[in-house]
């Protein structure tokens, strides 16, 4: 039976577009049964429209707290009756309810070859101290700032001219191939979390 998997997203979901086509052209064993979004405005919505995937929307302008915005989003999560959960650049931090909900079910991409520059803009503190290798990291998602266990990454060079727009820019078509990779072993079973490190099975 294939996977259900539920993808979480705030702006224009190119990853999320990544996954979808993945599955539609048989690459991922999956089904994609919800958006989750937290922005009315987000194209990641005309994405799901168009695949006929149901759009849950959690906004987080709407709610008076925090705590409320987490309350909600995790009832949408479960709602959604996923095995996977992906973040496909949702723009918050999850608080600890929510991951200690769905351990060892939910995978985020990151810009960069963690550990190394975490949190936002990590394309542009990539060019500010002058690596000469970057890239893409697959993790589970846990409740460190991304350092959850890493599941798949992916090298891109630096180049002298890059900026941070054009280094993000090659880092995304790499995203594009790695996420709908490390989707696809998981929803093969073949994923296995031993303490901090993830082994993939043959």
């Amino acid at each position: 039976m294939k996977k259900r998997i539920a993808v979480l997203a705030s702006g224009r979901g190119s990853n999320f577009q990544a996954v979808i086509d993945a599955i539609a052209a048989g690459k991922v064993p999956a089904r994609c049964v919800a958006l989750i979004t937290d922005n009315p405005k987000a194209y990641a919505i005309e994405r799901a429209e168009k695949a006929h995937i149901p759009v849950r929307m959690v906004d987080f302008a709407a709610f008076p707290t925090r705590e409320a915005y987490e309350r909600a989003l995790l009832v949408a999560m479960q709602e959604a009756r996923a095995d996977l959960y992906v973040l496909a650049g949702y723009m918050r931090i999850l608080g600890s309810e929510v991951v200690r909900a769905f351990p060892g079910r939910m995978m985020n991409i990151h810009p960069a070859l963690l550990p190394s520059f975490t949190g936002l803009h990590a394309q542009r503190q990539a060019v500010l101290h002058g690596v000469k290798v970057s890239g893409c990291t697959v993790h589970f998602v846990d409740e460190s700032l991304d350092g959850g266990p890493i599941i798949l990454q992916t090298c891109v060079p630096v180049q002298d001219d890059d900026d941070e727009e054009s280094l993000a820019d090659r880092i995304l078509e790499r995203e594009h191939e790695c996420f709908p990779e490390a989707i696809r072993l998981f929803c093969e079973d073949r994923l296995e979390i031993v303490g901090r490190k993830v082994r993939v099975r043959k």
